[in-house]
């Protein structure tokens, strides 16, 4: 009789579990499970590409698209006139490390003033945590970069995935992400997603433009930096839900 309470206990527990699990992610709140699918999408999207790149498959394709981008007659710079190509640099530099470092203080400088200490540490330890799995799959992949004379921009790593892609998906996508999930208006949601989203890309087709990456490294970066800044999002969602239920309990 014991065991059979035991065990009818243990299963009262497991449902109970279950159903707390369910009502987080489903039902009441579908984005959460749009984040969950962005996430499986983008890493399987990742591990797809990492494949074929390792196997030199996409090799053929990435040699096309930069010599596409090449002037014809100087194939060591890009098409178009010399604006664009200062314009290009411009861009990369929105992905570099220095500047997104300058950028997440910033943001975080905003959620400490407006009292959201909390996010503002999900915000650090995420770029932070963006940055060490960018540098690890870096050192494991070490892709050959595109023939230097290609080169626009200063480069020290391998080139898969494009760091700055990557690094600018996680910074500009996380600091998205919470600062839209701070504000209640709508349209001010979407324009702050819709920036990052912008950022982002611009960083990643001006690497290619540079001659500096192949467009699988920043389709991979994009990848990547778009999983982990949903996992971040996941977060920060799970640390309100949190704060929330303990209210409602008075705990």
């Amino acid at each position: 009789m014991a065991k059979l309470t035991k065990h009818n206990a243990l299963v009262s527990l497991a449902i109970q579990k279950f159903r707390n699990v369910a009502a987080w992610f489903g039902g009441r709140e579908p984005v959460v499970l749009l984040a969950g699918f962005v996430v499986v999408a983008t890493v399987w999207g990742f591990v797809e590409i990492a494949g074929e790149v390792i196997e030199g498959d996409t090799h053929a394709f990435d040699k096309w698209v930069i010599a596409v981008t090449r002037n014809p007659e100087t194939p060591s710079m890009p098409i178009g006139p010399a604006w664009l190509q200062e314009i290009g640099r411009d861009a990369t530099a929105l992905g570099g490390v220095g500047w997104l470092t300058f950028f997440t203080l910033v943001a975080a400088g905003y959620l400490w003033l407006d009292q959201k200490a909390r996010l503002m540490t999900l915000l650090i330890l995420s770029s932070l945590g963006g940055l060490v799995l960018t540098s690890s799959l870096k050192y494991f992949i070490s892709r050959p970069r595109p023939e230097a004379d290609f080169y626009l921009s200063h480069v020290y790593t391998s080139s898969f995935p494009s760091g700055h892609s990557m690094l600018s998906a996680v910074i500009y996508l996380t600091t998205g992400a919470l600062l839209a999930a701070a504000v209640t208006q709508v349209r001010l949601k979407f324009y702050v997603l819709s920036v990052a989203i912008l950022l982002t890309f611009i960083v990643g087709i001006s690497r290619v433009y540079l001659g500096v990456h192949y467009p699988t490294d920043v389709l991979a970066g994009w990848m990547a930096g778009a999983a982990w800044a949903t996992l971040c999002w996941l977060g920060a969602h799970w640390l309100r839900h949190r704060r929330l239920a303990a209210t409602e309990t008075g705990n």
